[in-house]
């Protein structure tokens, strides 16, 4: 029995038995183009784990029969990468596929650099890392940057099919029958992972005994335990993280409660507290705002209430504050007003702020004509008598623009509009 892993030995060979990722390798994307011109540039390949990243660099290099060396960032040493250059002035050429790029210190850097500059080295470098956030600008601007998109379920399965067939590399010469819903749960649970999905099925076949007709016979039972490991696939550190909370606001933003309570769980399944509660006393006063006053406090309560009694109690109040702010009606009107404001002041439109307005509280102020001619609102009808607030050159400019979308924004805009009825008049 071939010791290496099931996932190891099923890497493609080439472009062609790439599985997934068509967006760069399909006729006529941008990689595909690379080897069929066969001018392959350094790139950083980046993407969650299990979708090929690695395998994808050594089927790259293996298409154009360019000689590659895969190295570590973390493990491998420098001396590790000046034996890569000499091998690649011995070839004349070579792909060096450096996973975990993301952790290349500033030593090994410093030596990469003029070999990638004179392209005696095409460096393929792989991480989960968002390279924008983890990668040194050195090293990222000198390589095309390429994300790598978990595979589906349709892709997995063709993975798993194609390994259950090959009798070279796979699992072909093991007499295995696996009832439908336990293939369906190894490339259901895997959850975009290849890699996962191909550990769970090497499991399932070695350690089932055969029947009494010679069949490794793999039920849904057999499915779950050997993938019991691969429940969720991301943690309050890694990139993908940030991308659950976008999603997670953005669903509460668009009103979808049920896609909003989905990663809601996710997060609390990450086990991140603060970043949940921030998230949602944000978007309260974000997304709500105006429409719903009252969501601010409540969700602020929601929260304190989650980080006084900790998991797995605070899902219960969570989960009323996050149902409540989707299903809130939505107004940012409050905010996008001050950023309207702010703009304006940021460039230069702010002007003198009116006499009658000025402090006058102190003695001279008459003397300045501060003060003189300011009408006490409360002197006034309802509270309220025309005057001008802002300054000359702005005292047409408006900011805010309500929102009929809450009762009580409603009721403001009403105010809003009586007001502009009666400045007009």
């Amino acid at each position: 029995m071939n010791q290496q892993p099931l996932a190891f030995r099923m890497r493609p060979s080439n472009i062609d038995e790439i599985i997934g990722q068509s967006h760069l390798v399909a006729e006529g994307k941008t990689i595909h183009r690379m080897i069929k011109a066969e001018r392959l540039a350094s790139m950083i390949l980046f993407g969650p784990p299990g979708t090929g990243k690695t395998s994808m660099a050594t089927a790259l290099a293996k298409s154009l029969q360019i000689p590659h060396k895969t190295l570590n960032a973390v493990t491998d040493k420098k001396k590790d990468m000046e034996i890569a250059v000499e091998e690649a002035k011995m070839h004349g050429q070579l792909v060096l596929i450096l996973d975990e790029v993301h952790r290349l210190d500033k030593a090994k850097q410093d030596f990469l650099l003029p070999h990638l500059e004179s392209n005696r080295l095409t460096l393929i470098g792989c991480t989960t890392s968002n390279p924008y956030h983890s990668i040194n600008p050195a090293i990222r601007s000198r390589c095309h940057l390429f994300e790598l998109y978990r595979l589906t379920q349709e892709e997995i399965r063709e993975a798993l099919q194609r390994a259950l067939r090959n009798k070279t590399n796979g699992l072909g010469n093991i007499e295995i029958e696996m009832t439908e819903d336990a293939f369906e749960h190894f490339a259901q649970s895997a959850n975009g992972d290849l890699r996962a999905a191909l550990n769970g099925v090497e499991l399932a076949a070695y350690s089932t005994p055969e029947n009494k007709n010679g069949l490794v016979y793999i039920t849904l039972e057999v499915a779950e335990e050997c993938m019991q490991k691969k429940s969720f696939s991301h943690d309050k550190d890694g990139d993908a993280h940030y991308d659950v909370l976008s999603a997670f606001q953005k669903s509460i933003r668009g009103s979808d409660v049920d896609a909003s309570l989905h990663y809601l769980g996710r997060l609390i399944e990450a086990g991140d507290l603060d970043s949940i509660a921030r998230r949602l006393v944000v978007i309260a006063y974000e997304d709500i705002g105006l429409a719903n006053p009252q969501a601010g406090p409540r969700a602020l309560a929601a929260v304190e209430a989650a980080e006084r009694i900790g998991f797995p109690e605070a899902r219960i109040p969570l989960s009323v504050a996050v149902s409540e702010l989707a299903l809130s009606p939505k107004s940012n009107s409050a905010y996008k007003a001050l950023d309207a404001a702010l703009s304006d002041i940021r460039n230069g439109k702010s002007g003198e702020v009116p006499a009658h307005l000025k402090d006058s509280h102190y003695k001279g102020a008459e003397t300045l004509g501060r003060g003189l001619e300011y009408k006490y609102p409360h002197n006034y009808y309802n509270s309220w008598v025309d005057q001008q607030y802002l300054p000359s050159s702005i005292k047409n400019r408006q900011y805010y623009e309500p929102k009929r979308t809450g009762k009580f924004e409603q009721a403001l805009e009403q105010v809003h509009s009586k007001i502009k009825k009666q400045k007009s008049t």
